[in-house]
């Protein structure tokens, strides 16, 4: 090589070097952070299975359904079950109806297979407390037809509202 081209080679290394030097010490960064959130909101579904009592004859007859309930992990709620429709219906005493007109059968409804804690739909009193888990959870009624009513021939139908409030 030359000392012409050696000259220049060197020029032109210094060149390449001041200037990568020149973008570097004129090159900054400013940071921040972002601030990320999420909320989880409480939600529910509930399903309720039929309750079939046996044939009554006079004797007591029991029964049992399921509710299925689906809350949001963590979240409390209530289940209370209505008075149903028959007339004069309430918590305590639910009537089925017959299908021959004016004909009735009482029951109630049950949060435990002794037939001892009457379901009803007033939260704090008589309803059922639970915390959602995020899954379906399976919670079963318990029915009964007490003895000694004179039911007539026929189906005796009645339906109940399920409220879960969350």
């Amino acid at each position: 090589m030359s000392g012409k081209n050696a000259l220049n080679a060197v020029v032109l290394s210094l060149l390449v070097a001041s200037a990568v030097v020149s973008l570097n010490a004129s090159a900054a960064t400013a940071t921040s952070t972002m601030a990320v959130s999420a909320s989880v909101v409480a939600a529910c579904t509930v399903s309720a299975g039929a309750l079939a009592f046996s044939a009554y004859s006079g004797t007591a007859v029991s029964g049992s359904a399921d509710l299925t309930v689906n809350c949001t992990n963590d979240a409390p709620y209530t289940i209370g079950l209505g008075a149903g429709g028959g007339t004069g219906a309430s918590t305590t005493t639910r009537v089925l109806s017959g299908s021959i007109t004016g004909t009735t059968l009482n029951y109630g409804l049950y949060q435990d297979a002794a037939f001892t804690t009457v379901w009803g739909d007033t939260v704090d009193t008589d309803t059922l407390a639970g915390t959602g888990i995020g899954a379906v959870q399976t919670i079963p009624v318990y029915g009964q037809i007490v003895a000694g009513q004179n039911g007539s021939v026929g189906t005796y139908t009645d339906s109940v509202a399920v409220t879960v409030n969350y």
